[in-house]
């Protein structure tokens, strides 16, 4: 994996939006407090959909006056095998709120969604040149944590020529090297695990891990008003009370990494 910069693209700062989840309270609540922060670009990680307000999600992205940048998450890979009529292999449950949502997108969004790449590599000024993946730089759907083992995390990041990658995924914030790499993950605005509220990441001059608070109880009573086949699933475990972040690092223990060959 080879990337060029050009010093005349350098961005002075970035914001990384990942795993929204559909969790329109909780995007309003980051883009209302970005407004302060003179950010120049935003990256989002991947995984917009599925939840209660994806599609509200999609549209109020794309009409952002700040550029923003989009890559693809193993839900929006998923989604477009449940929308074409495959099966993903995943629970029903799960299935079930892909196919809800692949019904509120039309062919034109679909379509944009399939160019979204699987990394995206900018410069930050006085951070340098970093890549942005959803799961690993090889595969959108690798699980790993602060507790994989180096030698397990190392060859999914074998070819990166950036020092620094950002990640998202496993809706845990975190920040590790392995070998030359450092690796930072940006948790969740949506369905962070560990403290309720909204987690991203503010990048330049330094990189920042930010968690916004906002009106949950609210925000649980407009995703129970939805039509969203999970609406009071999500409000209660994800947007109330979400699983701590012991809970899910017992959960992804053991979970496995491709071989180096993979991608």
């Amino acid at each position: 994996m080879t990337s060029s910069y050009n010093e005349s693209q350098r961005l002075s700062r970035v914001a990384a939006l990942y795993d929204i989840h559909g969790n329109l309270p909780a995007l309003e609540a980051v883009l209302d407090e970005l407004q302060s922060e003179r950010v120049d670009r935003i990256v989002v990680g991947g995984d917009v959909f599925p939840g209660p307000f994806s599609h509200e999600v999609l549209r109020r992205l794309k009409q952002l006056d700040i550029p923003t940048d989009f890559i693809v998450g193993n839900c929006e890979t998923a989604l477009a095998v449940e929308r074409a009529g495959g099966n993903t292999g995943l629970p029903e449950p799960v299935r079930d709120t892909l196919r809800w949502c692949a019904q509120q997108i039309d062919d034109g969004e679909a379509a944009w969604l399939a160019k979204w790449p699987l990394t995206l590599a900018v410069d930050v000024e006085r951070v340098g040149p970093v890549l942005f993946c959803h799961g690993t730089p090889r595969d959108d759907n690798e699980i790993f944590t602060e507790k994989t083992p180096d030698e397990r995390v190392a060859p999914a990041f074998a070819n990166v020529t950036e020092r620094v990658v950002v990640c998202g995924h496993t809706h845990m914030q975190f920040d590790r090297t392995v070998g030359a790499v450092r690796i930072v993950n940006a948790g969740s605005v949506g369905m962070p695990f560990g403290e309720p509220g909204a987690d991203w990441l503010l990048i330049g001059p330094t990189i920042e891990f930010r968690h916004t608070t906002y009106d949950r109880a609210k925000a649980a009573e407009r995703i129970r008003a939805t039509r969203y086949p999970q609406a009071d699933d999500f409000a209660s475990r994800y947007v109330l009370a979400p699983p701590s972040a012991k809970q899910m690092l017992d959960v992804f223990t053991g979970a496995s990494l491709k071989p180096a060959a993979h991608r």
